[in-house]
């Protein structure tokens, strides 16, 4: 009797080790759920739903998008590191969710580092130093000199503490020896709103939100945070051009799933959304958006990630920035 549970028992993990295998190569089977933690209708929903939508010809089945919203992405991305790790949840987010939360929160209920597997960062977008017309800086140069000469007189508009922008107007004060008064919205249209209204001063928006405003007179561009000069914008310098280091700063948004994907499961899923990401038409829409495609592997996601918690962690910890409560 004892042989034939022994027995049994073998054969029961023996078929447990080759269910693993089998389901990653029966992948998929059944509809996959992608969450976008934010409302409809903002950039990782829009990435998210365009690059699914392309990825799911070659894909064999439907990819079904929850939006998911709150605290900055962090209900959304909690939710889905505690799915199982079997290719049928994933996440499309932002800077904020994997890059920002991390180093702003204690009290997050996931660490993108531990609990979710990046499989690609899809696009980024730098971020532009502008101001409200009629301030009376004309360069980024002619900013800092006012900035100085009048410490902690000139507002900056953010789309929320915490949010990429917000850190990036810290970031400068760092550089630049200055500083001015953070003044958080709830969300960037109305920080870009007051900017043209004359209601706040400056502020740092992705430069794909504030194009057209700039190009109808409506806000003043002074420089942006890229590596390179944007091609849309060739007279306006970038901050690292004029001397400003470590203000290389973009707005991106990735994709990703729980911890512990099968390897062909991660394979297949990172190879989909690059390949949908490099699409032409896809590589097109985005660029209208601001955004350039990345679309990079998941080793090198992984990588970037840790590094942007890093240095978003420093920047944090030199200004005593507190979350939201």
């Amino acid at each position: 009797m004892n042989r034939i549970i022994s027995v049994a028992a073998g054969l029961a993990l023996a078929c447990g080790a080759l269910a693993g295998p089998l389901a990653a190569q029966d992948y998929p089977s059944k509809p996959v759920t992608l969450i976008v933690p934010f409302p409809p209708g903002g950039a990782s929903d829009t990435i998210g739903r365009v690059t699914s939508q392309t990825m799911q010809p070659g894909f064999g089945e439907s990819i079904v998008v929850e939006n998911k919203p709150g605290a900055n992405g962090a209900l959304g991305a909690a939710s889905v590191a505690r799915s199982a790790p079997d290719g049928y949840t994933l996440i499309a987010a932002s800077i904020g969710t994997f890059g920002i939360n991390p180093a702003l929160r204690s009290d997050l209920e996931y660490d993108p580092r531990k609990d979710l597997e990046m499989l690609t960062i899809a696009v980024r977008t730098p971020n532009a130093l502008v101001t409200r017309p009629g301030l009376g800086a004309k360069t980024v140069e002619e900013l800092v000199a006012k900035l100085k000469a009048e410490p902690d007189t000139l507002t900056f508009a953010s789309s929320g503490t915490g949010s990429s922008d917000h850190l990036t107007a810290e970031l400068f004060w760092q550089v630049s020896e200055t500083t001015g008064i953070h003044v958080p919205y709830k969300g960037g249209g109305p920080a870009q709103t007051d900017i043209m209204g004359g209601h706040a001063d400056v502020s740092f928006q992705n430069l794909g939100n504030i194009a057209n405003y700039v190009r109808e007179g409506k806000m003043e561009l002074l420089a942006i945070t890229a590596d390179e000069r944007s091609p849309d914008f060739p007279d306006i310098p970038t901050m690292k051009e004029l001397g400003y280091d470590g203000l290389e700063v973009y707005s991106w948004q990735a994709f990703a799933a729980p911890k512990g994907l099968p390897p062909e499961v991660k394979a297949k899923l990172s190879e989909g959304l690059t390949s949908a990401l490099k699409t032409p038409a896809v590589t097109e829409q985005f660029a209208k958006m601001g955004f350039t495609v990345v679309a990079n592997d998941p080793a090198a996601a992984d990588a970037f990630v840790a590094d942007e918690i890093g240095r978003w962690s420093k920047v944090i910890k030199d200004g005593n920035i507190q979350p939201e409560q």
